[in-house]
């Protein structure tokens, strides 16, 4: 026996004894998670290999019930388990996923009555914590007036932050509702737009990687919630603000007692690698209900990006059904206004012609009753139990496949219970759920098997409304992959082939597209989401290359595996995507110099032929085939809002 190595375990035990130290290790060692209590609060830290990524920071919770953020003490000794679980999931980044975490459940009393348990799960990049709350004397619910949990980055962290709107603010008084756009680089000591952040938030810690911190099982029973930021490097939980959703329901949540908080999740990285990688907003949660039939992930098309309002008419949903059927997709988003510029007779009759082209209907709504002034229609509909369900079963008989439900602006419990009510009814029609104007999704997509993705990003329509959105196309795609689309589907609506955000793809009519065609190809596939409705246009089938074209019919929308190959938050970004044997490696560049790129591809193995989609200094795609050489690597040069891509 080692007895000095002994001696070194048994002197660590006792030191953390004293100080009522609690570490917690990843199943491979390198992530720790040390809690302690300092004069009656409790403190965490989070360490990689050695290095510091979060430094003491707060944890507890402030309720109408009792202060369970200072005067605590330790109760009952801490238990410690191993979580090892598998699951499947087709529609996020990865298909199969076995999960391994190390778990501590942290009790904490408060005049001599158990206050809190914290309880922490760590895997090899990630930490999940949460809150359980207990009765006290005769409270049986409480009020969770302040969460008390922090984030303190070191000192020298940068940020890539995307800004909390103002309530009630923007079109038709919709916002907040996650679009506004990221600062990359920036510096500590901010709190955006003095509403702090959205979630997910980026932070490079100087040279000893990156943390990725959101949060995930958010439903019924809690609110959304964001990130305050302090002048010192801190960032703490914040909730709702009291004017979202027209200043109906409580920012505040309540809940029952005993009862739980949803996770607060932290990923950490030496390289970004982990941040794309990790599957922690879904590992961490579990399903809500079982769904009622199996659901289909499929492409489709949409007039609305191209047409705008004008052209949810009839006959130009007929004329995208059979783009939809000449593509090979297998549906239509037909989007606002449609309850009166087509009527539901005319829908029904549209859902019919596309069942004989092998096409299904996806429906637009209004969700709001009294949150928002949105004038487009249907409105009223989804916000109440009897109309929505009425509705549902009108959708069920004429074939409809699923729902965009447009316009929530606000994340308290209420609004949260919406959400989850309309996704409940919906599966009990077999009716897959998109969300627009909305929140992030928080592990929806293993919480509700009939949910679909959610936009929460300053998405395509934003190109067709402005040329700078155009002109920043670039730089957004090469943050959205390492920051929004890291922890849940993202409904962007994207990889146009027109020129011009027009409906006859007209010069000078309309913002114009900057970025290439392999731009659009490569979106497609850095672009999560198990549901895509595509930017494309019946006239790409004449005007867009026949090997853009080709490509798109092809392109999957699920996937088995994802992995970081190179690339940084607003510079460049390359990643792979895996289904079944095929890989799929997709690189976008929007920095002001071509970028060359040795890239190594392990995964491919040598001699294999790929298909390369490549851009010229003039934005000139061209397709071209290749072995990989037996060192595995490819050269690329990426021009300026250009892109390459690469296909088994």
């Amino acid at each position: 026996m080692n007895y000095s190595f002994l001696l070194l375990l048994l002197t660590a035990f006792w030191a953390n004894a004293q100080t009522g130290n609690s570490v917690i290790s990843s199943p491979d060692g390198k992530l720790l998670v040390t809690v302690s209590l300092e004069n009656g609060k409790p403190v965490y830290s989070v360490s990689l290999n050695g290095k510091s990524f979060l430094t003491k920071s707060p944890l507890g919770l402030k309720t109408n019930v009792g202060d369970f953020s200072e005067g605590l003490v330790a109760g009952k000794p801490a238990t410690n388990s191993k979580i090892d679980k598998s699951y499947e999931l087709p529609n996020i980044k990865k298909s199969k996923i076995h999960y391994v975490a190390n778990e501590a459940i942290i009790s904490l009393s408060k005049e001599t009555l158990p206050a809190i348990d914290i309880t922490f799960r760590v895997s090899n990049n990630d930490v999940a914590f949460r809150y359980k709350v207990y009765p006290q004397k005769a409270s049986r619910s409480c009020v969770i007036n302040e969460e008390v949990s922090g984030f303190l980055l070191p000192a020298g962290t940068t940020t890539f932050l995307s800004a909390q709107s103002k309530a009630m603010v923007g079109f038709a008084r919709t916002m907040p509702s996650y679009e506004i756009p990221y600062t990359v680089d920036d510096t500590l000591g901010k709190n955006g737009r003095n509403n702090g952040y959205t979630f997910p938030c980026l932070f490079k810690v100087n040279n000893n990687g990156w943390v990725l911190i959101s949060e995930t099982g958010v439903d019924s029973r809690y609110c959304g919630s964001r990130l305050m930021g302090h002048a010192n490097g801190l960032y703490t939980i914040g909730y709702p603000m009291p004017d979202e959703n027209n200043g109906i329901g409580t920012s505040a949540p309540g809940i029952p007692l005993p009862g739980e908080t949803p996770w607060r999740t932290i990923t950490v990285g030496e390289t970004l690698a982990p941040i794309v990688e990790t599957t922690v907003p879904f590992d961490v949660v579990e399903p809500r209900y079982e769904a009622s039939q199996k659901y289909e992930y499929t492409k489709g098309s949409w007039s609305w990006i191209i047409g705008m309002d004008g052209r949810t008419v009839y006959n130009e949903q007929i004329r995208y059904i059979d783009f939809s059927a000449s593509m090979g997709y297998k549906t239509v988003l037909i989007d606002a206004l449609w309850d009166t510029q087509i009527g539901r007779e005319k829908v029904a009759e549209l859902a019919t012609y596309a069942a004989k082209k092998g096409v299904s209907l996806y429906l637009w709504y209004n969700s709001n009753g009294y949150w928002n002034d949105a004038p487009q229609g249907p409105r009223g509909i989804m916000d109440n139990t009897i109309a929505r369900r009425k509705e549902m079963a009108w959708m069920k008989r004429i074939g409809v496949k699923g729902i965009k439900v447009d316009f929530f602006g606000g994340d308290k419990q209420e609004t949260m219970k919406l959400y989850e009510d309309i996704l409940y009814d919906g599966n009990d029609y077999g009716i897959l759920c998109i969300f627009h104007g909305s929140t992030l999704p928080r592990g929806w997509e293993r919480m509700y098997p009939n949910y679909a993705a959610s936009e929460a990003v300053l998405a395509s329509e934003n190109l067709a409304f402005s040329q700078r959105s155009c002109d920043m196309e670039a730089f957004n795609a090469t943050i959205h992959p390492f920051v929004r689309n890291t922890v849940g589907s993202m409904d962007f609506g994207g990889s146009a082939l027109n020129k011009f955000y027009n409906a006859n793809n007209t010069p000078n009519r309309g913002s114009k597209r900057v970025t290439s065609d392999v731009y659009a190809l490569a979106t497609a596939v850095l672009f999560q989401s198990g549901v895509q409705h595509f930017a494309l246009a019946p006239n790409n089938l004449t005007d867009a290359p026949d090997w853009a074209i080709n490509f798109m019919k092809s392109v999957p929308t699920t996937w088995d595996e994802v992995r970081y190959i190179d690339g940084y938050p607003g510079r460049y970004v390359v990643l792979a995507r895996r289904q079944g044997t095929k890989w799929y490696v997709a690189g976008v560049n929007a920095q002001k110099e071509p970028l060359k790129l040795k890239l190594k591809l392990p995964m491919i193995a040598a001699g294999t032929e790929f298909t390369q989609y490549s851009d010229d200094a003039q934005l000139t795609g061209k397709m071209t085939t290749a072995k990989l050489q037996k060192n595995q690597e490819v050269d690329w040069i990426i021009p300026t809002n250009g892109a390459a891509l690469l296909v088994q």
